[in-house]
């Protein structure tokens, strides 16, 4: 899906830069404003313009290109399927040996401070604070 996306913005580009490049090549209705004050045929002024050449044609079928591409784009995005799972999902479930898992003992380790049961030792240690009043300071 997302290589059918990748094609679809390059043909896109690439057709809205020919219509660019076909657009500043046709010879503009404005060069023959000269007619109109006495340079020569001033009836195609405002008449007819004829049958339409190679670079109109040209600009016109890659206009319509750059449109279907357009349209295709907003299809493929309104349509995507929902992602259903993260990358470690498509991981391949390997078994954890027990010898990597390291043993844990029932007993915590004491502080050697509180094991020695001195109360000026427990009354230095400052107390575990919540954050919430540190949270108000600004850092300097």
């Amino acid at each position: 899906m997302n290589t059918v996306f990748n094609i679809i913005v390059i043909v896109q580009v690439l057709s809205a830069l020919t219509i660019i490049g076909l657009v500043l090549l046709q010879h503009g209705k404005g060069a023959d404003m000269g007619a109109a004050f006495g340079s020569g045929a001033s009836g195609s002024l405002f008449g007819a313009t004829g049958s339409s050449n190679f670079l109109s044609k040209s600009t016109g079928l890659a206009a319509a290109i750059f449109f279907i591409a357009t349209l295709a784009l907003v299809y493929l995005g309104n349509h995507r399927s929902a992602v259903t799972g993260g990358v470690m999902e498509n991981l391949p479930a390997a078994a954890a040996p027990a010898a990597a898992i390291p043993a844990t003992s029932a007993e915590p380790v004491a502080a050697p401070a509180a094991a020695s049961g001195s109360a000026s030792a427990a009354a230095s240690a400052p107390a575990p604070s919540t954050g919430s009043a540190q949270s108000n300071q600004i850092p300097k």
